[in-house]
């Protein structure tokens, strides 16, 4: 039996045009902040030192970045630097304001949009730096481009001052330094280990780039924060390798590298078996973890199972 719905006039009235929220600028971020980082908990914490990372990464890719470097300071907040192009610093032409603070203060702002300025990225394209920004109590951005160094800083997301150069530089590349705001997150604090689990994974994906930790809230007895270096001459093989650390392997890391015709896309696996039964699988598309699979996952299962089916016919 159906049933009609009335609604009151009151109802009606209650519910106007004035009732509907237009949110500007990254004013929705800070909303709903987990709609763009996932939580507000320790891993969208850390989200936010992984998309700064994943820019630098990108540039990485790209094939103008060599060296990164993730600095946690005592006071809580953390440093992101490359030696990469640096973020563009000119009038952006339709925005009419410095390209800087049109990536950190507009979303879906950026060069990941085309096959141009880079042809493999990962992050959030376009959200992610600006997300990180909007979420921090202060972010400082530094930009070493063209012999300068190019300097803003935010609050929670706005501006305090125009792009605009604070110094000669021989440099070259992008440093952020933000603070997570209190107000979004209930935990502040970062997990050292948290930072170098996920930076050793790209060191491993990324054989070409040298990633340095610091620590400046542990010291040693000189002084000198803690420090890690992540590098690695063998890529996936080396990652393979370390996974299975400790345990009795059957035979050496077999690594499997393709392309397809247009060369476009590129697929690189490696594989070691042990003596468990126990399976570890790491899959990754544009150096972005895929916890869930996905059809490149699927495929290799299909094809691994197809090749020992073959062998033993």
């Amino acid at each position: 039996m159906s049933q009609e719905t009335t609604v009151t006039p009151s109802a009606e009235a209650s519910y106007r045009a004035s009732a509907i929220q237009v949110l500007e600028g990254l004013e929705a971020v800070r909303k709903r902040p987990a709609m763009y980082i996932g939580d507000i908990g320790l891993r969208g914490l850390h989200h936010l030192i992984f998309e700064v990372v994943d820019n630098s990464i990108d540039e990485a890719m790209a094939g103008y970045c060599t060296e990164i470097e993730v600095t946690l300071h005592a006071d809580g907040s953390v440093t992101v630097k490359d030696n990469g192009r640096g973020i563009p610093v000119d009038t952006h032409p339709t925005e009419g304001r410095s390209a800087l603070e049109v990536v950190m203060t507009v979303l879906h702002a950026g060069g990941k949009f085309d096959r141009t300025t880079y042809k493999v990225s990962g992050g959030l394209h376009g959200v992610g730096v600006s997300c990180v920004n909007a979420l921090s109590e202060w972010l400082e951005a530094r930009v070493y481009r063209e012999g300068q160094i190019w300097y803003q800083s935010y609050k929670k997301g706005e501006p305090q001052c125009p792009v605009g150069p604070i110094g000669p530089t021989r440099e070259r590349g992008t440093e952020i330094r933000f603070k997570p705001d209190p107000t979004i997150f209930p935990d502040t604090e970062f997990q050292f280990d948290w930072v170098a689990n996920r930076l050793r994974e790209l060191a491993y994906l990324n054989p070409t780039v040298k990633i340095t930790l610091r620590d400046e809230r542990e010291l040693d007895e000189a002084g000198r924060p803690l420090t890690r270096v992540f590098y690695s001459k063998g890529g996936l093989r080396e990652f393979v390798k370390y996974l299975n650390h400790g345990k009795e392997t059957l035979h050496e890391p077999i690594l499997i590298q393709g392309t397809d015709p247009e060369g476009l896309y590129q697929v690189e696996v490696a594989l070691q078996y042990n003596d468990t039964f126990n399976e570890t699988l790491y899959s990754y598309v544009n150096n972005i973890r895929t916890h869930e699979g996905g059809t490149h996952v699927v495929g290799f299962r299909k094809a691994l199972t197809r090749v020992f089916k073959s062998y033993g016919d």
